[in-house]
């Protein structure tokens, strides 16, 4: 089991994007989307606190996370504040009438440039094992990438077009590929982060506004402070 080193009561969420319907955030990482059942301090409470002081709530906050991501990784996640919203969002996300980026520092280099992964991914203990079609517990898992910036002190950045959202799916597949993402020991990374962080992050989120039926994009910006982005990413 990965060693927690995370400080969660430190950890200040960025608000991306907030009206009566939606509340997105970057969430940075180390802070869980919601409760494990640990008790620990996660996102959604944060965000639930939030809405009550901001709009003045005495009873209680209606939110649903539409999607999580796990807690090492840092980017958007996208909150229902109503019934109506979270409906629709889970209409979308089924469909996938949205678009999910994101993107990693990989160790190496990808074969090639850019490329289409499909693999079939069934859930191990704590992490996702590349199987074949038909095997128990399998699920079909597909993903584009393109490289970013070559190779820089050994690490390429690649940019992930996120076709289903299979456990650990970016994770598994690319270590698959064998560039596994910066820090990742889990999936065959070299050399863990001293904070306990993998180089993922949810860089941008592309709804549709489900009461405003207007295109929305949310974008959150690279980790400040990362060991991991600092002169890695594009100007």
């Amino acid at each position: 089991m990965e060693p927690i080193r995370y400080q969660a009561e430190k950890l200040q969420p960025l608000i991306l994007f907030a009206d009566n319907h939606l509340l997105a955030l970057d969430k940075p990482t180390g802070l869980l989307t919601q409760d494990s059942g640990t008790g620990l301090r996660n996102l959604e409470d944060w965000a639930r606190e939030w809405v009550r002081v901001d709009k003045n709530k005495s009873g209680a906050v209606f939110l649903n996370a539409t999607h999580r991501i796990d807690r090492a990784v840092s980017g958007v996640v996208l909150f229902a504040r109503t019934s109506k919203a979270l409906s629709r969002l889970n209409e979308d996300i089924r469909k996938r009438n949205c678009k999910k980026i994101y993107h990693a520092l990989v160790e190496g280099a990808p074969p090639k440039l850019a490329d289409r992964l499909v693999h079939w991914l069934a859930r191990g203990h704590h992490r996702a094992e590349v199987c074949h079609e038909g095997a128990p517990g399998a699920q079909r898992a597909i993903l584009s990438y393109r490289t970013v910036l070559p190779e820089i002190g050994n690490l390429s950045l690649l940019e992930i077009d996120l076709e289903t959202g299979r456990y650990h799916q970016i994770r598994a597949q690319l270590a698959a590929m064998g560039t596994p993402i910066a820090g990742d020991t889990k999936y065959g990374a070299k050399h863990p982060a001293p904070d306990g962080s993998i180089a993922l992050h949810h860089r941008q989120l592309e709804i549709v506004h489900p009461t405003l039926k207007q295109p929305l994009v949310l974008q959150a910006p690279y980790p400040v402070g990362s060991k991991w982005w600092k002169g890695r990413t594009p100007n």
